[in-house]
């Protein structure tokens, strides 16, 4: 079994080490990170520069992008074979509610499951890395749970059609995780919980440079505003790490309906206009 392994803290990171170190003996790890810490950067995709890829006294290798860069990166040509699955963290706080769309951690897992790769991404809860061997302990088992279903997964696509194949992509999933800051002991175990929600963002920072301009700083991500039973939010305080599957469809189904009387008329006026 092959494994990719990135994050959005940069290769030197504690969370990634010690995500490596829990991994290492499940299956072959290959690690392409960022060179910097890339927080809140999302999928983003460098278009515009040039990337180099270098090789840390370690072993990692590491990229001057973002997290989606690297997964990008190993997928179409860095590495010579594609992986089983796509690991991102551990990160330095929680990705939970709105947090998934910012973040660089589920962006390179994001990556991954674009690519058909099955993906998941890791977190803990607060940041400092306090009790970080909880969370690897954690991450280490829920992959080697998935072991199985990952070797049928890649011996069925080895033995499909160049058709079925594609099909066979489609099925990959995409699961969030976080993990509380907690003694192994004390965590109470695994929920599957939706996302919830947060308040806007706190005011933005001004600050006035040495040369009399302003500048501005993204304030801090609000506090949990949706963050009931069933919730990322109830479930890690009270003690559970979470797992949540995410999707990457944005389409609001529901109110597809509404919208086509609306794109009709328009139709119509332009045609009116032609």
């Amino acid at each position: 079994m092959k494994i990719l392994l990135s994050n959005d803290d940069g290769y030197q990171a504690p969370g990634i080490v010690a995500l490596y170190e829990a991994l290492r003996d499940l299956a072959d790890v290959e690690v392409v990170a960022p060179e910097h810490n890339n927080s809140a950067k999302s999928n983003a995709l460098t278009l515009h520069s040039p990337l180099y890829v270098h090789r840390a006294s370690n072993g990692f290798r590491y990229v001057n992008g973002t997290p989606a860069d690297c997964v990008h990166i190993a997928l179409t040509g860095l590495l010579p074979d594609k992986p089983d699955l796509v690991v991102s963290g551990i990160n330095n706080g929680a990705n939970m509610g709105d947090d998934t769309i910012y973040s660089g951690t589920v962006g390179a897992a994001m990556e991954g499951y674009l690519f058909g790769v099955p993906a998941i991404a890791f977190s803990q809860v607060e940041k400092g890395w306090a009790h970080l061997d909880t969370a690897a302990t954690t991450a280490r088992e829920l992959v080697r749970q998935m072991l199985p279903t990952l070797a049928r997964r890649t011996s069925e696509a080895a033995n499909a059609t160049e058709q079925t194949a594609a099909i066979h992509d489609q099925g990959a999933w995409l699961l969030n995780v976080n993990i509380p800051n907690v003694p192994l002991a004390d965590l109470k175990g695994f929920k599957v919980a939706r996302l919830g929600r947060r308040h806007a963002a706190e005011a933005v920072i001004t600050q006035v440079s040495p040369r009399g301009e302003t500048m501005y700083w993204i304030g801090s991500a609000g506090p949990a505003r949706e963050d009931g039973d069933g919730t990322d939010f109830h479930a890690t305080a009270e003690g559970y790490a979470t797992v949540t599957p995410l999707q990457v469809d944005l389409t609001h189904h529901a109110v597809l309906p509404y919208w086509a009387p609306a794109a009709s008329q328009l139709a119509r006026t332009l045609r009116s206009l032609s």
